[in-house]
């Protein structure tokens, strides 16, 4: 049937955990033929991908004892740096009515309402003038499923380069030397946008591309106490940080899903441990490969047999 419905839930809310915990709550919520638009802020945080390390990406320790705080989202992707110059969307429906290019329009019509061109390249970045100011990710526990992302506006760019971390072979990739030359603030471009603007810009791009009229959303559909669980869930370190598991052969590539560490722990020739860091687009797809490495032997022929793909092998035998 499509959409016939928007909600909006906004929030003043600047902790990153219990915006992520309402993230999760709100895509349980979402009803039938609906679309949910959620809108927030995170202050001086660094959000990482389902299944990325932490201390490969930020300097942890550095930047907890500056006052930062460090979160891991339910979808893939990689990590990035959330102040208040930086506005966060989410679109929430069930899997039905999921449509990226429609869902992407509406952020690239908020955009256009400034006089900026935006264009959707690579895996999940927005550009204007070929300088990424967004980039999205995506999650899906099978009934519904959502996709969000980061708006760009007055980020505190020198922070940004000061505790992301990505590799040398990430941004040889798109072309660029550093984080600093590939992004751009939207407010560089035009004086008038704003966080809030861009909230305003959003809610009216949505009701065009849509065809329907926005509605105010009210918190209290959130289950309070589900709520409290799951923000202590996203603020504990064993969800965040993640438990260190034991290897003794760890192996670093770029393959075409994206930067993947693989920490195998082998005895006797066969793989009895592993552990996948990447930034993968799908937040399963680490999961996947785990499940093909453990209990199959450490020679190259087995692992093509199990179902680990070719370019790992191939990065494992150099």
């Amino acid at each position: 049937m499509g959409i016939e419905k928007c909600r909006v839930f906004q929030t003043d809310v600047i902790d990153p955990y219990r915006n992520l915990a309402a993230e999760e709550l709100l895509l349980r919520e979402v009803r039938p033929d609906e679309l949910v638009l959620y809108l927030w802020q995170n202050d001086n945080t660094i959000v990482i991908g389902r299944n990325q390390d932490a201390y490969q990406e930020s300097g942890v320790d550095e930047f907890r004892a500056a006052g930062g705080h460090i979160a891991r989202r339910l979808s893939g992707g990689g990590a990035v740096f959330h102040d208040l110059g930086n506005l966060n969307f989410t679109f929430l429906v069930n899997s039905a009515d999921y449509d990226l290019p429609r869902q992407m329009s509406v952020i690239q019509k908020a955009v256009g309402q400034f006089g900026i061109l935006a264009e959707f390249t690579g895996r999940n970045d927005l550009v204007a003038g070929g300088r990424k100011f967004s980039g999205n990710a995506f999650y899906s526990n099978g009934k519904q499923r959502y996709h969000h992302g980061t708006i760009l506006i007055a980020g505190d760019v020198s922070r940004m380069k000061a505790f992301l971390t990505p590799s040398k072979e990430k941004l040889a990739s798109k072309g660029v030397q550093s984080v600093e030359s590939r992004i751009v603030n939207l407010r560089d471009l035009n004086p008038a946008v704003t966080p809030d603007s861009m909230r305003t810009a959003l809610i009216r791009s949505a009701e065009e591309v849509y065809g329907v009229s926005a509605e105010n959303g009210s918190w209290s559909d959130l289950p309070g106490k589900s709520w409290e669980e799951k923000t202590a869930v996203y603020g504990s370190d064993d969800w965040v940080l993640g438990k260190k598991s034991r290897y003794n052969r760890e192996f670093r590539m770029r393959v075409p899903e994206g930067d993947v560490t693989l920490r195998l722990f082998i005895r006797q020739g066969r793989i009895m441990e592993a552990e996948v860091r990447t930034d993968c687009m799908d937040p399963d797809w680490a999961s996947g490969i785990r499940r093909k490495l453990v209990g199959t032997s450490f020679r190259q022929t087995d692992l093509r047999n199990a179902g680990v793909p070719g370019e790992i092998v191939a990065k494992m035998a150099e």
